[in-house]
């Protein structure tokens, strides 16, 4: 660009001074020619550098993201390839052989059957058992109540024989009445006797029926989550072995390129968090321009932005200041036990990024991860000399088309 105004500039002067001589060409004018492009050129560059400046440090930057198997087994299907060829989110990236993983799933949910089975019979026999206890309870209850009414009759019929014994005694009463009265007697303390034998098995028999009961309900053990604990914890099982019957087939995490590419029917993989066995590319990535301190005084988020690649030749690429990370390594001071050491000559004062984020109509185009070029940030500043940086950059673009090597 300089060096077209300077062609301008000088065509001018040509006109002036040597076609139309409108002014006479001495000392003077010479030395005025030639001041008046340097200083011109200075402060418009200068200038240019505050309202539009410019990045030979652009890059684009993607996240990559190493796929390792969740499982161990043998491969049976790589659907994808390496190279230009973009993998959707979801889309197949490989299969492992899921016949042991699936035996696993049929083997835990027989044995949940069978818990659940033995659960619920386990629960009949503890409904038994409170059965069993309450039919105990209803019996000591009946026996409690015979021995009152036995002992009652008993005391009625002890009484009974003391008052025969008293007439009988005195001439009033007769031997008959007295042996019938002592013989009911002895049948009521045989009756009692019964009776309290009938109670104490009956006790004997609650305490039976609780400890079954007690029994039972061990068998049962804790529930979790309203299941009992063997069934939760098959369950769980059951869970987890689906979950890796899942994982025999890996999907890919986003809209990515696949490199690095590994893997192979027929090849064994170990389930190991460090053993990649391919490495996925974002697709879209972020585009870094960096400016030095100074140049960002005037940069505010939202200002226009052109960028070109190398990649791309001759094409401008669209953009907007998303955001400057003000943040750098020489900033940084790691913890330590040590006091920071400066030096003994000052670090050279570092540049910072400005995220640049890609206007909609560029979005569509493929940006390599680690293409290189220039950019500009057009502020809100300067208007009438961004027409200057946006020409430059338009050259530059089409000087990418040269490829500047002897061999």
């Amino acid at each position: 660009m300089e060096i077209l105004l300077l062609g301008i500039y000088s065509a001018i002067v040509w006109l002036i001074f040597i076609k139309f001589k409108w002014l006479p060409w001495n000392i003077v004018t010479q030395v005025t020619v030639v001041v008046i492009p340097i200083v011109a050129l200075t402060v418009l560059i200068l200038y240019l550098n505050v309202v539009a400046p410019s990045s030979a440090d652009v890059r684009v930057y993607k996240y990559t993201i190493p796929i390792v198997s969740q499982v161990r087994g043998r491969v049976i299907e790589v659907p994808v390839e390496e190279g230009n060829r973009l993998v959707r989110k979801g889309d197949v990236l490989f299969r492992v052989d899921p016949t042991p993983y699936q035996l696993d799933v049929n083997t835990l949910e027989a044995q949940l059957a069978t818990a659940q089975g033995q659960s619920r019979e386990i629960e009949e026999q503890a409904r038994g058992a409170k059965a069993k206890v309450a039919e105990s309870r209803s019996a000591i209850a009946a026996a409690v109540s015979r021995t009152g009414e036995v002992s009652a009759r008993l005391g009625l019929a002890q009484r009974r024989v003391e008052q025969f014994r008293e007439l009988a005694a005195t001439g009033a009463g007769n031997r008959f009445d007295l042996e019938k009265a002592e013989a009911d007697v002895k049948e009521l303390s045989g009756q009692f006797d019964a009776a309290r034998s009938a109670e104490a098995q009956a006790r004997a028999g609650e305490a039976q029926a609780i400890a079954a009961e007690a029994q039972v309900q061990q068998k049962l053990g804790a529930k979790v989550n309203g299941e009992y604990a063997q069934v939760a914890q098959i369950r769980a099982q059951l869970a987890n072995a689906k979950w890796l019957l899942g994982e025999t087939t890996t999907r890919s995490p986003c809209d990515c390129y696949v490199v690095n590419l590994q893997l192979r029917p027929g090849a064994f993989v170990a389930g190991l968090p460090l053993n990649a066995v391919m490495t996925l590319v974002e697709a879209d990535g972020q585009v870094l321009a960096m400016y030095s301190q100074n140049e960002l005084q005037k940069v505010e988020a939202g200002n226009e932005v052109e960028f070109t690649l190398q990649t791309l030749p001759g094409r401008i690429i669209k953009g907007k200041v998303d955001s400057i990370v003000w943040a750098q390594g020489l900033g940084q001071i790691p913890a330590s036990g040590t006091i920071p050491m400066t030096g003994f000559m000052a670090a050279p004062p570092g540049r910072y990024a400005v995220k640049v984020d890609i206007a909609e109509r560029d979005r569509q185009l493929f940006l390599a991860a680690g293409a290189a070029g220039h950019a500009a940030i057009y502020t809100d500043h300067g208007h009438a000399v961004h027409i200057l940086r946006k020409v430059i950059m338009r050259v530059g673009s089409y000087l990418n088309y040269l490829v500047l090597k002897l061999h």
